[in-house]
């Protein structure tokens, strides 16, 4: 096997605190996505974005790889072939757990970016529409990460590696949400074998071989040793 290409969404780290986008009474639910994760909501409020991403970081602090993420995290250790973590989640519990070869696709919400002039650093705790950019002093700073109507990370390096995978795995994610929702059948064309792991069957069940329900915890650490072993 030469490389896995394994897909990350907010299902891997709901366990570790961390509440998807269809969470009842999280923070999500508290808010219209058009408010807090759209171009248009910052620039019409930018304090209530602000307030948002701020709640989510202090959320983040607190939280820790589950046993998912760190199964993961062995399983590039062990396989012996290049793993690639492509991940929809802006937090870093893939790198907490021990995971290095790891694409944020989505953006990551310790990062600041500046609107202005792209600069991008280590975001504060707390962030506000007057906080200054440190290279070019605009009143531009918005959380890094990527919103509805933005175009995902690094797209060109992600379809080269699910162009080269050998085997292809989507733990937590919906396929709901594109481009991620189409890696699937591109690595499939490409060769690879595809396998899901989810709560319930993603809208794009179809476009894999192998299926296996239930949570990241309960059914990731089985699939990894089971790879480890040769079966």
């Amino acid at each position: 096997m030469k490389k896995i290409v394994i897909l990350t969404g907010a299902g891997i780290s709901a366990e570790s605190g961390l509440g998807t986008f269809r969470d009842p009474g999280g923070l999500w639910t508290q808010h219209r996505l058009e408010d807090v994760a759209t171009p248009e909501g910052f620039a019409r409020d930018p304090a209530l974005a602000h307030r948002f991403y701020n709640e989510r970081r202090a959320l983040l602090a607190e939280a820790t790889p589950n046993v998912a993420h760190l199964a993961l995290a062995r399983l590039e250790a062990e396989a012996g072939a290049e793993v690639v973590i492509v991940t929809q989640n802006v937090d870093a519990l893939h790198e907490a757990a021990g995971s290095r070869n790891v694409i944020h696709m989505h953006g990551e919400l310790a990062r600041a970016l500046c609107a202005a002039c792209a600069h991008r650093w280590q975001a504060p705790l707390s962030m506000s529409e007057g906080d200054m950019c440190p290279r070019c002093g605009a009143r531009a700073c918005r959380p890094d990460v990527v919103w509805f109507g933005e175009f995902p990370y690094r797209m060109e390096e992600v379809e080269s590696h699910l162009s080269q995978a050998s085997l292809f795995a989507a733990i937590g994610t919906s396929g709901e949400v594109w481009p991620a929702a189409g890696f699937a059948r591109t690595a499939a064309n490409a060769g690879a074998r595809c396998i899901e792991m989810n709560l319930e069957p993603s809208a794009v069940t179809r476009d894999f071989h192998e299926r296996r329900q239930g949570r990241a915890s309960a059914v990731v650490p089985g699939w990894v040793a089971g790879l480890l072993r040769g079966v």
